[in-house]
């Protein structure tokens, strides 16, 4: 059964706690065969395999049950290893608008249900700064943040605005984790 890496938006921020391991009793009891669950870290990444390999239906079921059983939206994204490990291998800042990088700069990958009009995509690299860069390829969005979260005024809030869709952010890091470890 192909596998899938699902990203949810509202899970353990705002509020909304769900422990993992009802999240992964809720997955169980989707329905499609859903089988093999795992997450990975508390903010909404779950793991699964699934016979289909309609990626929006499952995101349409997904979402709807968890609505269902936690009594909220879920913006639910699914990604295939294949599609994470091109995530990861992608460069959206090439070294000469990165400048010199310190431990404390940070990339985050928001997700995205699909491409936003290329207009959105211009409105949002318009949104860079001295502190911060964006970009954005096929249905991921790319935040890099120079400095600490706390500087910058940008939010997830303000991205899915900008492009007219929901959206949910990973820091670089775990998307790397998540491609490494099921790819």
């Amino acid at each position: 059964m192909p596998r899938h890496v699902a990203f949810l938006r509202a899970i353990n921020v705002g509020g909304h706690v769900v422990k993992m391991d009802r999240l992964r009793r809720l997955f169980e009891g989707f329905g499609h065969s859903i089988a093999n669950v795992e997450t990975f870290i508390a903010s909404g990444n779950v793991i699964f395999e699934a016979p289909s390999r309609n990626a929006r239906a499952l995101e349409r079921a997904i979402a709807a049950g968890l609505g269902e059983a936690l009594g909220y939206e879920v913006a639910t994204f699914i990604r295939s290893p294949t599609q994470l490990a091109a995530i990861r291998k992608y460069e959206p800042f090439p070294l000469r608008l990165r400048g010199a990088r310190t431990e404390r700069d940070a990339l985050y990958v928001g997700f995205l249900p699909e491409p936003p009009a290329p207009a959105a995509a211009r409105a949002l690299r318009a949104c860079g700064t001295e502190l911060e860069a964006f970009q954005v390829r096929g249905r991921e969005a790319y935040w890099l943040l120079r400095g600490r979260f706390s500087d910058s005024k940008f939010s997830g809030a303000r991205l899915e605005k900008i492009l007219g869709m929901p959206a949910t952010l990973r820091n670089v890091t775990t998307v790397s984790k998540l491609a490494a470890k099921y790819a």
